[in-house]
């Protein structure tokens, strides 16, 4: 799972505290990208946690690389365990980089990290700002499961975060599973090329549903 970049105190805190500990787990599309993008192309990883996505496609002959995060702490052992990647710190809520900087950007784990529309949508902005024309976005996230346990934290957290779908874990950050109408809306302006349905095991070894999505910028 990697970060979004429109923080809270409560979430930085979060994740610094969980980077030397939490190994994600979300699968990365790799061969799906290859199928897309070109080894030449300048790729943006938005909350790149460690650096793991990025790495991986480094491994597969990639080179224009760069990722942003909020957590310092994540950077910082990203920049230990991979020292041949470009991983930032982002200090706001906008992304870094000019606009039309990037041929493909990735979002693995991003969206569950952000509770509420609005900062969701400038997410979206920022990146369909530095992407190029015809460039590709990459989504892997979660999507509202119907299970017991799942249901009784959406109905739990549904008042308190006006969404059924937000919910807090116990160890202090919250996340949100999605519809996939939702999806749909926040890539709007993205021609979609592939969107499939997926199970995940989550950081906390729970299975979860789950989509991956690759759109063209419009």
């Amino acid at each position: 799972m990697n970060r979004l970049i429109n923080k809270s105190p409560t979430q930085e805190e979060y994740w610094n505290n969980a980077a030397e500990e939490k190994d994600f787990t979300t699968p990365f599309q790799t061969e799906l990208f290859k199928n897309h993008v070109p080894k030449e192309a300048r790729i943006l990883d938005v909350g790149c946690g460690y650096g793991r996505t990025l790495n991986e496609l480094y491994l597969s002959g990639f080179s224009n690389l760069s990722g942003v995060d909020f957590s310092e702490k994540m950077i910082e052992r990203g920049n230990r365990l991979h020292p041949h990647l470009d991983l930032r710190k982002n200090e706001s809520g906008n992304l870094p980089f000019d606009d039309n900087s990037f041929d493909a950007v990735i979002l693995l784990a991003v969206l569950t990290c952000i509770a509420h529309d609005t900062e969701q949508e400038k997410l979206i902005v920022e990146i369909e700002r530095v992407v190029c024309s015809d460039g590709i976005l990459c989504i892997n996230d979660f999507l509202i499961n119907t299970d017991t346990r799942n249901t009784d934290r959406y109905r739990q957290y549904a008042v308190k975060y006006d969404n059924y779908g937000i919910f807090e874990l116990p160890e202090g950050t919250v996340l949100r599973h999605h519809t996939r109408e939702r999806i749909g809306e926040l890539t709007s302006n993205f021609e979609k090329i592939v969107f499939k349905t997926v199970s995940y095991i989550t950081m906390n070894g729970n299975r979860s549903n789950g989509f991956y999505y690759m759109g063209r910028k419009k």
